[in-house]
This record gives C-alpha cells, sequence and structure tokens, in this order.
C-alpha cells in the first residue's frame, strides 16, 4: 500500500469521530500515540531495544476493550508522560480524547493493520507529513498556524545551505518543517560515522511553546529517522523568549516563522472583579535591543542573539516588523547596524493558512562588535506585486522561487546583479545602500517599486475566485484589527 493510500485510510477515519467532536487535531495528536506505541511493539519484537515500559506497551492495549481498554489507555498516557528524553516529550500531558470505546477500538484496529516499523523511513515520514498537511487544511481549528508551505521552506534551506557538521535551530517549531528540510539537504553530506551521529543526535534543535504541536514535532522528527525513543529528544516544550540565550545555546543556522498575531498577552483573573483580564506580556532581558509586547519583534531579537559570530538566519516576519514605530524602529537599526541584513523577499499573500497576512522573509547574518553598520547594501526580491495565490486554485509550487534563488548567490552576495534598472521596470531584484534605508522615516524596510497592475489595469484583473479570496483576506485582516482594538478599549 502507498504513502498517500495509508494517509487516506488513516484520515477517512477522521470523518467519523469529527462528529462526536474529535477534532482534527485531536486526531492526529491521538493516532500519533497509537503509532509510536505500534512502532516500539513491533521493535521490541525485533529484538530491537525500546524505551516503552512492558505494562504500557500496545501489546496490552490491543487485547482489551470497553472499560478495560479505556482505563489501560488513560493509565498508559498518564505514566508515559512522566518519562525523559523522546518517550516522555511525545507523550506530555497526553489525555485520551475519543470517548466513544467503539471508535477508539476501531482506530486501534486500524493502526494494528500496518506494520509500521517495515516502512521505509521516508515513506513512514510521508505518511505523517501527510496528515499535519490535512490538518493544517482545517483552518477553521486553527491548526494551520504551525504549518509553514513547504515550497517556501525548501526555497529557504536552498539559499541558506546549511553544512552537515552545523547545528540548525528553529525556535518556533510548529511540526518541525524547517528541520526536516534542513535534515534532507545536509544527509547527503553525512559520509562519516560522526557526521551521521551528529546529524541525527545534535545538528537540530527546536522548541514550541504548544505542548500538542511539540508531540507533533517530535513524532515527526522520529519517523524520519531523527533521535531515538530513549534518547533526549531534539525539541523541546518551553517559551523560546523566556530566558536569554546562553554562549552553549548558540547555533550556526536558525531557520523560523515565529508565530503571526495579536501581541503576547495572559489572562488573569482580576481579585476585585472576578473576571479574566488581558495583561500585555513583555519581556525584560538584558541582550534584547528594546522592550516591547510585540511578539514577532521579539523573535527577532531573540533569533538575532541565537546565532554564532557569522551565523546565518532566515525567519518569516509579517509586514509590521519591517514598518512599526517605536521599539520596531530601534530593533531594525540595531539589526543594520549589528547585523549583515543583506536580503528582503517580499511574499505573496493567500499562501498561510492564516488569513490576511503580509509576510516577507528576512536573512541576515550575525557580525562581531564594530564601529561602522555591518549592513551595507539590503537586497530586496518583491515577489508580492501582481502576484496572486490561494490555497486551493492557485497553491504555491518549488519552482515558483526558481529565479530568487538563482539571484541569491549564497556563495558570493557580492556577486549579485539586480534585475530592476531603467531599461527594465519590471524586475523584481534590486538593492538599496544602507544611506538610503538609513534616511526613510523610521528605517522602514517596507519597500517596493513595482506598478500594482490591478489598480491601473481593469481588462486584465485576476480571475473571480482569486478575487473573491483577497477579498476575503483582507476582510480577516481587518476583523483581526478590529478586535485588537476592542481589546484594547475594553482594558482600558
Amino acid at each position: 500500500m502507498s504513502a498517500s493510500e495509508i494517509v487516506n485510510k488513516v484520515w477517512n477515519y477522521a470523518q467519523v469521530l469529527r462528529d462526536d467532536g474529535v477534532g482534527y487535531g485531536d486526531y492526529v495528536e491521538q493516532i500519533t500515540f497509537l503509532i509510536f506505541l505500534k512502532m516500539a511493539d513491533e521493535r521490541e519484537t525485533s529484538g530491537q531495544q525500546v524505551a516503552v515500559p512492558d505494562e504500557y506497551s500496545w501489546s496490552k492495549l490491543v487485547k482489551l476493550d470497553g472499560d478495560a481498554l479505556e482505563i489501560q489507555y488513560r493509565h498508559t498516557l498518564e505514566e508515559l508522560g512522566k518519562e525523559a528524553g523522546m518517550l516522555g516529550t511525545i507523550f506530555r500531558k497526553a489525555q485520551n480524547k475519543i470517548q466513544d470505546p467503539a471508535k477508539r477500538e476501531r482506530l486501534i484496529k486500524l493502526i494494528e493493520k500496518e506494520a509500521w516499523s517495515t516502512l521505509p523511513v521516508d515513506v513512514k515520514g510521508e505518511i505523517y507529513e501527510g496528515l499535519l498537511e490535512r490538518n493544517a487544511q482545517d483552518v477553521k481549528g486553527g491548526a494551520g498556524q504551525y504549518f509553514t508551505p513547504r515550497a517556501l521552506i525548501q526555497a529557504m534551506v536552498d539559499v541558506m545551505q546549511p553544512n552537515v557538521m552545523d547545528t540548525v535551530a528553529d525556535p518556533a517549531t510548529g511540526t518541525g518543517g524547517f528541520l526536516l528540510a534542513a535534515y534532507d539537504y545536509m544527509a547527503p553530506q553525512a559520509t562519516s560515522k560522526k557526521a551521521q551521529k551528529h546529524l541525527r543526535e545534535n545538528a537540530l534543535r527546536g522548541n514550541d511553546i504548544v505542548d500538542s504541536v511539540t508531540r507533533l514535532c517530535a513524532m515527526n522528527l522520529y519517523l524520519h529517522g531523527i533521535g531515538s525513543a530513549d534518547g533526549e529528544c531534539p525539541v523541546i516544550s518551553q517559551d523560546a523568549l523566556a530566558k536569554e540565550v546562553n554562549e552553549k545555546d548558540l547555533v550556526d543556522i536558525v531557520l523560523a516563522n515565529p508565530p503571526f498575531g495579536k501581541k503576547s498577552s495572559i489572562t488573569i483573573i482580576s481579585e476585585k472583579t472576578g473576571k479574566a483580564e488581558s495583561e500585555k506580556l513583555t519581556y525584560e532581558r538584558e541582550d534584547f535591543w528594546a522592550t516591547t509586547s510585540n511578539k514577532q519583534l521579539n523573535f527577532v531579537q531573540h533569533i538575532a542573539n541565537m546565532l554564532k559570530i557569522d551565523g546565518k538566519a532566515a525567519v518569516v516576519v509579517p509586514d509590521n516588523v519591517l514598518f512599526e514605530g517605536g521599539a520596531g524602529e530601534t530593533i531594525r537599526k540595531n539589526l543594520l547596524e549589528r547585523t549583515n541584513l543583506h536580503t528582503i523577499l517580499r511574499l505573496p499573500t493567500g499562501i498561510f493558512y492564516a488569513q490576511g497576512v503580509k509576510a516577507n522573509v528576512i536573512f541576515f547574518d550575525n557580525k562581531p562588535a564594530a564601529k561602522t553598520p555591518w549592513t551595507k547594501k539590503l537586497w530586496i526580491y518583491d515577489f508580492r506585486t501582481n502576484v496572486h495565490m490561494t490555497l486551493k486554485t492557485n497553491r504555491l509550487k518549488k519552482g515558483d522561487f526558481e529565479e530568487f534563488v538563482r539571484l541569491y548567490k549564497p556563495d558570493g552576495i557580492k556577486k549579485r546583479k539586480a534585475t530592476w534598472d531603467g531599461k527594465n521596470s519590471e524586475g523584481r531584484w534590486r538593492s538599496y545602500s544602507y544611506k538610503e534605508i538609513a534616511a526613510r522615516d523610521k528605517t522602514n524596510l517596507d519597500i517596493f517599486w513595482l506598478k500594482d497592475d490591478s489598480l491601473e489595469d481593469t481588462e486584465n484583473l485576476p480571475a473571480p475566485e482569486i478575487l473573491a479570496a483577497e477579498i476575503v483576506e483582507q476582510l480577516e485582516a481587518a476583523l483581526t484589527e478590529f478586535r485588537s482594538v476592542e481589546e484594547v478599549l475594553s482594558g482600558e
């Protein structure tokens, strides 16, 4: 049976559980627990060492039914969540979300039929990736916020070119897309046992603040052959912004798409009213250039601090990071002066599951302290103007970034050549000097120069479904802003 057939078979059962109120995210979580236990059982049978205690093994579960199965399954999740390493990460705070005994038994039988350990690593990974993508498409459930388009991830990895002995990190890991793409790029370089061991156990680092997402990422890595059941897990569940970066935490490359949306906040219960109130969450860190409750700006500062000298970062950020005043201006100035911020990729709308997002990728290299700014020239590739993407009818493809990857020239940035000039006003690739950027109001990096055809040419408007999707995105974005205003007014 092919990987796509297994995905369809396993996923189709989600429709049955959906009727019982089990969301797609919860379904993928339960699948994660059961597949891991089934694989551990298969490996124990074949003589391979596993970390699952016998009393909580798959063989104990599969023999039971009814109340006995429910009790055993619940205890299994609770106890395995107390274990260390990969096992503890996958089962951390795990709960049984399938209350119907008959459906739980049916799901276990569905998993029992497949011999997961005998499948090649790439097939197992493909199956799980398929489940995660299906989960991301459940827009109403919000799962898409953890899913970055694979075509974009691949383009970012292609220009960053991680070396097999590098350490690659993602402080907002989601389901692990960046780490897996980096692993695939580095794997062919691992020709020695030392390199293979480093790649499998030490090359990748990640964390996510959401326990359920961290477990999906850990399982994703495990099914791709990264880490081990009884070893340290490459990803952990914690707030990446909560503490300063230590020297031992420094890495060679950061690839990340930090969470978009509201500014960071926590909910507290008022002692006077007894009602829930929102309180802005700021991070007082000595290694930050500015104090702000804007989590995207905080992630930019955090990532800059994560890099070794000459370490490289590629980070997806929303437009507000490029133009917001106050702390935003301070952070941009420091980024231009303390690092070599050499490239910005303007992304089209319609490529993220979060509606209305206008985003970019910023590329910068960390540098030692200096008297003059490290950024000499900023290159911008505008892949937004006159580009119309949707999640259904015109999806982002790997080939869409071919020109950007070719023009980027990671081995020789000084050899870059602009495609825009006086003779070619349609060129999407041009540069600005540090002097030009510093002269802009608030050091605004939201720069564009191409003429938007839709503003003047009514004969060549995009297809109706694309226009409709863009209108929905704009309305969603406006609604989000209005909600933010409402929250501020309510707080006052």
